[in-house]
């Protein structure tokens, strides 16, 4: 029998606008969440977190609304945080030394 849980109608909802975010560009959990009507950066982070298609469903892509890394796969420093990056950086993302993104790479979701 198999034990994975299916996706939740309201991940479905996140994991859909992830494929929206082309390479190279970056979207905070709150434009996310304005995109799919939800209020609470909280639930996208859960959905985020519990992402089963990683990494061809980007959640990577989604940083912290001060264009900072954020969390990655539920943890907030670490080798996932380095990991993130790289997979950011590989896609194109420009981050400073600081850790923080260029504001020419965040996603609208409007264009």
């Amino acid at each position: 029998m198999n034990t994975e849980r299916l996706p939740t109608e309201f991940e479905k909802k996140v994991y859909d606008a992830l494929h929206l975010i082309p390479r190279g560009k970056v979207t905070t959990y709150g434009l996310l969440g304005s995109y799919i009507s939800c209020r609470s950066a909280q639930a996208i982070g859960q959905a985020l977190r519990r992402n089963p298609f990683a990494p061809g469903t980007p959640c990577h892509r989604v940083v912290k609304g001060d264009l900072t890394i954020g969390g990655f796969a539920g943890e907030r420093d670490g080798e996932p945080i380095d990991r993130k990056r790289r997979l950011l950086e590989t896609e194109g993302v420009t981050i400073s030394a600081e850790g923080h993104i260029d504001p020419s790479c965040l996603h609208d979701f409007d264009e």
